[in-house]
């Protein structure tokens, strides 16, 4: 330590008496000024190793050390280093009072700078404020008064605090550094700031190393091009990616994202996500559901599989269109939806009407268009009239969104099953199809090319009166209520009409006829019979947050070792009341048991 002989002659003998008595009081004690007072927590004292020394008799039971001209003054104790420009020693209470460009320095960790700092060496306990700064290797916080607890290894602050990280800017009302695990904990009114988004949360914990965010409560990701709604995810600050779980959503733009599981890339514009799967489209009307899907941003695609179902809304109702895999493409304006592998469609229909349904391998909608393709063995039910062909079109009218035009192209066939008699069928076939719909109900068929009929004629009483079989290059036929009520023959070929009993059993059905009635959807339900619920994975992967206990310990106020030239109170160490809390569950409820059946 140094002493400084440049002193008023009037405070010379004052001086040396202060010398004289410090002597004496530390006599037996090392040059650097370190105390050796015997108590019972045998706790080390701190150690003074530079700085100009005074006492003075408005502070008799302190040393007051004055940086000098080698540099500020210097302290240390059990690996904390302090430097600041005064320090006040209560060598008898092993206390710091620091003063002026304070920093104090764990190892290589963690160093913490302000305008004001104490140190207390019994509890390992500090406190800095004015503009105080903790620095450690990938970020540094920024608070007006911070807490540090030596032996927890822990950093506290309530009155606001801003957390700088290579990427991006956290601020919080109240935060905790947790040294060991570099991990900071934020309990109120969390916000990460970066260039290309925020983030809101009421609980986060960061870890700084990573820079992975923890999100836990109604938090958001909010970005020009996306939004991010989750109630428990992380957040990856440096690489741009996130997990979320737990009424997780994600908004692009015109499609918002749910899912039990979603991953989350913002630099590629990906989304995917898994168990109860649900894609709005906001502006088309529609929605996707399924078990596992990915969306593309820039491509404007969503891929769907596991109980993959398309709903759109026309003229006030329904469709329904499943497969095993779902590919929507396209902007809003020219939305397309392929449908792979076992695909089906059902429309409800109005009250009273009978569903419209579909089978085949593969299904094409372009709703710019207004076109529906059932391509590969495909199969249509309109009311009571069941139509196969190679490839079926459906049309709608582009203004009402109501059914137009049906084309079935290639070995048409339309089959209707008597109402009266088992296993009667009228049927017509030919090399193409063209039905026309009237209030979505199919009143007028052109059978086209090479056409043959068999049509069981009824009288006014419903009496069947002949079994008609005649060919021709093409037949129209006008339906009622679904019901055949009137057949037209063009360029007829002579035919015949069979009393029942002229006309053999092995005749009633013609080449390549199939009645697949047993299959027809009569509901949404439907379109899953015979297929096996997906597995559905349990979702993992975020832990619950652990509650490590409030930052300051339940103590009576007579037992706190707090001394009495501390600025701090004894309420300054006890958790306030309108302090947030901890957020703790009892429990997790990510867990899926069983699927839920799509709507």
């Amino acid at each position: 330590m140094v002493f400084s002989l440049t002193v008023h002659k009037t405070t010379l003998l004052k001086i040396s008496a202060y010398i004289i008595v410090f002597l004496l009081f530390f006599f037996g004690s090392l040059a650097s000024a370190q105390v050796k007072v015997i108590d019972t927590t045998k706790t080390t004292k701190v150690s003074v190793q530079s700085g100009y020394f005074e006492k003075k008799p408005e502070f008799p039971e302190a040393i007051i050390y004055t940086r000098d001209d080698s540099g500020q003054v210097y302290i240390v104790h059990e690996g904390v280093e302090m430097w600041c420009d005064q320090a006040f020693v209560y060598f008898k209470d092993n206390f710091v009072k620091a003063y002026g460009n304070v920093r104090i320095s764990q190892g290589d960790t963690v160093s913490m700078r302000s305008k004001y700092g104490e140190y207390n060496g019994n509890t390992s306990f500090a406190f800095a404020a004015g503009d105080v700064i903790l620095t450690e290797p990938k970020t540094t916080l920024q608070t007006d008064t911070l807490y540090f607890d030596r032996i927890k290894q822990q950093a506290y602050y309530r009155s606001g605090g801003t957390v700088r990280d290579t990427a991006s800017t956290l601020t919080s009302r109240i935060g905790r550094y947790y040294a060991e695990t570099k991990k900071y904990q934020f309990l109120s009114q969390v916000k990460i700031v970066n260039p290309k988004y925020t983030v809101h949360s009421p609980q986060l914990d960061f870890y700084s190393e990573s820079g992975v965010a923890y999100l836990y409560g109604k938090s958001t990701i909010e970005s020009e091009t996306s939004t991010v709604y989750c109630e428990r995810g992380y957040y990856n600050t440096r690489n741009n990616t996130g997990h979320f779980v737990k009424n997780s959503r994600v908004d692009y733009n015109n499609r918002i994202l749910y899912g039990d599981s979603i991953y989350f890339d913002r630099n590629i514009g990906f989304a995917s996500a898994t168990n109860n799967i649900k894609v709005l489209d906001t502006l088309n009307k529609s929605v996707i559901k399924g078990h596992y899907a990915e969306v593309f941003r820039d491509k404007d695609s969503v891929f769907i599989t596991k109980r993959a179902v398309a709903i759109t809304l026309q003229e006030n109702d329904s469709v329904y269109i499943h497969a095993d895999t779902l590919r929507v493409t396209g902007k809003p304006e020219n939305r397309v939806i392929r449908g792979f592998y076992r695909a089906r469609m059902f429309k409800r229909g109005l009250e009273g009407e009978q569903p419209t349904s579909g089978k085949c391998d593969s299904i094409f909608i372009d709703e710019k268009k207004g076109i529906t393709k059932l391509l590969r063995n495909p199969i249509l039910w309109s009311g009571e009239n069941q139509m196969t062909g190679d490839t079926i079109h459906i049309l709608n009218n582009k203004l009402t969104d109501e059914l137009d035009t049906l084309k079935v192209f290639n070995n048409a066939f339309l089959v209707q099953k008597d109402s009266l008699m088992d296993n009667a069928y009228n049927q017509v076939k030919g090399e193409r199809l063209i039905g026309l719909f009237t209030n979505n109900q199919l009143d007028t068929v052109n059978m086209i090319k090479n056409t043959e009929v068999i049509y069981y004629s009824r009288n006014d009483k419903n009496e069947l009166v002949g079994i008609n079989n005649t060919t021709s290059s093409s037949i129209q036929m006008y339906l009622e209520e679904q019901q055949i009520i009137g057949i037209r023959f063009i360029k007829k070929v002579p035919g015949k009409v069979y009393p029942p009993s002229e006309f053999p059993e092995n005749a009633r059905i013609l080449k390549g006829f199939i009645w697949r009635g047993d299959e027809r959807l009569m509901t949404k339900e439907d379109l899953f019979k015979g297929k096996a619920a997906p597995f559905l994975p349990k979702i993992k992967g975020i832990p619950l947050p652990e509650d490590e206990g409030e930052f300051f310990e339940d103590v009576p106020e007579e037992d706190m070792d707090i001394p009495e030239y501390s600025k701090l109170k004894p309420k300054d160490f006890q958790n306030r009341e309108d302090d947030p809390k901890f957020q703790t569950q009892k429990s997790d409820s990510l867990q899926v048991d069983k699927p839920k059946e799509n709507e």
